[in-house]
């Protein structure tokens, strides 16, 4: 909500009430963006309620409460991370949104100081902000900021970041600080990839820039090509570094990246100036920016004006307005997901924004439609969330047709044509048939999904082509589809049939975990099926689990609980599972809590292995994964420090090499006895 009068026409009583409702509000959008890395709504509105809530408790101190979104920073730890407390706090900006906002910050630093002020303008870097911790010159330990006091301990996946130094070109103990974020190319290229394999795409590069470092595998981490911005020393004045341009120099001599867009500015024109020149450049950088940040250059002035509470005195940043663009509204269509959830999208009259030709836009739900009552005919305004993803802002009414009428929404599933209905406390409409073609077939493309079972070349075009031939209709299809299956499927020859089953067979030994997520079960995400896998250890333990012990796991909560309990007390769901395990997929927990013991006893333990050929009942990743997980050091190429070769069929010239090494060489059918030996010790 915005405030629905001015703040002129509210007393104690009317502010108390208002207060209640936007403090819930914002959280809700403080949850979902920081925790969860799963915006509800583009910046914008979550800063209009932002500011609606600080002004009104600002005309209202005394309704001022301890837990209220303007007394806290950042945002919350996840589990699974070590927590790491910062010795000088993390603090996050006060904003603003025009240039005489930007005057009246500037006003009151002059008064304070008695005397003009000069600043270091810096771009703002969409993305997560980030401390290293060098001692003698190596990186010690990288955290999140958290909640500004605690963060997490991403020291391991900050690692597998290539432009993060590990050393430094001198022993020197320091903090720096800076952001993480994902360059916009390799944000396309994720979400791409993601889509072909039926896989949520991210709303924006901070939310996969922020989900990537938040990673309780390192290895998913490596794979997204992160990068950092650095732009702070902490007590920089200890290196004999005395203003904000001298630090981001110093920052640069020592081997960080350090953005190039930064720029010294004695008066407010020159702000103005920096503010003009930077913000067209926001189409053509390959990272996000969504503002300005104005810091005090000269340090000692800094430490002079200290921080409030929650913000520095010393630095503001200056937002972007979102680019807008107006179109007309042609169709509304509807998409069915894989949980029945029925999704509408805009189609437009193509337009050009911030970049990019835009035709399609996502409404979310059906509650979105009918709030913002949008209609066909009807002529919108769009924005892209995150610089990003076209959303419609609002109904241009004085435009509409006179003969716009209001939009009915579908009553029928567009895929199978059953009822649709409204579940209890959801915003969606939800086809509930379980035999629904378009569940199906995005159920089955979420099972072969990266994060689920990873079946390589099992994406959205092959699963129908399997679907429209009616060679499966459920998950366990997958394991019992044969070669003659597929030998008159369009656009399979005998590699690429040879290759989805090797995909498929590989799929059979992953983790708990993965099965867990593939199956989809509502509300269960990645990192929940992997801590409940965790913690009980085998699908049948979940199975017999009641709902207060899958909540008794810390942060699952009863949702999830519930929907776990409901999930596997269904008959149909059941008889599933059986089926999974009589075609050989692992139901057993093999993941990283289980690695340390796991290795200790396993013949790979301290093995430098080196994979080659093919394997029948693996994919090359999946045994990478486990061997790895069982304290063996996987490389691409066989050398005098290699001690083992796992080769399959058609090992080439790798197994070759080995033999004249004099280098231990297994096969196919010992790793299979060597691998169960680690299982069973």
């Amino acid at each position: 909500m915005t405030l629905p009068k001015p703040l002129d026409q509210y007393d104690e009583t009317s502010a108390a009430a208002a207060l209640k409702k936007l403090r819930a509000q914002v959280n809700q959008y403080r949850e979902a963006y920081y925790t969860k890395d799963q915006p509800l709504v583009e910046d914008y509105v979550y800063d209009t309620a932002y500011n609606d809530l600080q002004a009104l408790e600002k005309k209202f101190p005394q309704l001022i409460t301890p837990d209220s979104p303007t007394q806290l920073v950042g945002d919350e730890t996840l589990p699974g991370f070590t927590k790491v407390r910062h010795d000088i706090p993390m603090l996050s900006m006060g904003d603003v949104f025009s240039v005489d906002e930007l005057k009246t910050f500037d006003d009151r630093l002059q008064g304070s100081v008695g005397s003009a002020v000069t600043y270091n303008a810096e771009l703002k870097i969409d993305g997560l902000a980030l401390s290293l911790v060098y001692q003698g010159g190596k990186l010690t330990q990288a955290s999140t900021r958290g909640d500004g006091i605690i963060g997490e301990d991403v020291t391991a996946n900050i690692k597998t970041i290539k432009a993060v130094p590990r050393t430094l070109p001198r022993p020197i103990d320091v903090e720096v600080r800076g952001e993480c974020y994902m360059p916009v190319s390799s944000f396309a290229k994720l979400n791409e990839d993601r889509e072909q394999r039926g896989e949520a795409v991210f709303a924006n590069p901070r939310n996969a820039a922020a989900g990537s470092l938040r990673q309780l595998n390192p290895r998913i981490t490596r794979e997204r090509d992160l990068s950092v911005w650095l732009y702070t020393i902490v007590n920089a004045q200890d290196y004999g570094i005395t203003t904000q341009a001298d630090a981001l120099r110093t920052l640069s001599e020592w081997g960080f990246p350090v953005n190039p867009n930064s720029r010294v500015c004695r008066t407010l024109t020159d702000v103005d100036h920096y503010i003009t020149d930077m913000t067209p450049q926001r189409q053509t950088l390959d990272y996000g920016i969504d503002g300005i940040v104005l810091k005090v250059n000269d340090l000692d002035l800094q430490a002079q004006l200290g921080n409030t509470v929650k913000v520095p005195r010393w630095e503001i940043a200056y937002k972007f307005p979102p680019e807008m663009a107006r179109t007309i509204v042609r169709e509304i269509t509807w998409t069915v997901g894989r949980t029945g959830v029925v999704t509408p999208t805009a189609v437009m009259d193509p337009v050009q924004l911030a970049g990019t030709t835009v035709s399609r836009a996502t409404l979310h739900n059906v509650d979105m439609l009918k709030e913002k009552d949008i209609r066909i005919g009807d002529t919108v305004e769009l924005f892209k969330a995150g610089d990003i993803i076209p959303e419609v802002s609002r109904v241009v009414t004085e435009k509409r047709p006179a003969d716009a009428a209001p939009y009915q929404p579908p009553t029928a599933c567009p895929s199978c044509g059953q009822p649709l209905v409204h579940l209890m406390d959801e915003v969606a409409l939800r086809c509930v048939n379980p035999k629904c073609p378009a569940q199906i077939t995005e159920g089955l493309t979420h099972f072969a999904s990266r994060d689920a079972m990873d079946i390589t070349g099992l994406g959205p075009k092959v699963v129908a082509l399997l679907y429209s031939h009616k060679l499966v209709s459920d998950i366990a299809d997958l394991y019992r589809l044969t070669a003659a299956d597929l030998a008159d499927l369009p656009g399979f020859k005998e590699k690429s049939i040879s290759n989805l089953l090797n995909a498929i067979a590989g799929s059979r030994q992953n983790s708990l975990e993965r099965l867990l997520f593939g199956l989809g079960i509502d509300h269960v995400g990645a990192k929940a099926a992997q801590l409940i896998a965790q913690a009980f250890g085998t699908m049948d333990k979940i199975m017999a689990a009641s709902a207060d012990e899958i909540t008794a796991i810390k942060t699952i909560g009863p949702t999830i609980g519930q929907s776990i309990t409901a999930f596997v007390s269904n008959p149909g769901a059941q008889s599933l599972i059986n089926e999974l395990a009589a075609v050989g997929v692992n139901m057993t927990y093999t993941g990283p809590a289980a690695e340390a013991e796991a290795a200790a006893d396993s013949p790979f333990n301290g093995q430098t292995v080196v994979i080659t050929g093919k394997f029948a009942d693996f994919s090359r990743k999946g045994l990478t994964d486990q061997l790895t997980a069982l304290g063996a050091h996987v490389t691409g190429s066989v050398s005098k420090k290699t001690t083992m070769v796992v080769a399959g069929e058609d090992p080439g010239s790798k197994a070759d090499k080995a033999q004249r090494l004099g280098v231990q060489i297994i096969d196919a059918d010992q790793l299979a006895a060597m691998l169960k030996e680690s299982q069973t010790e």
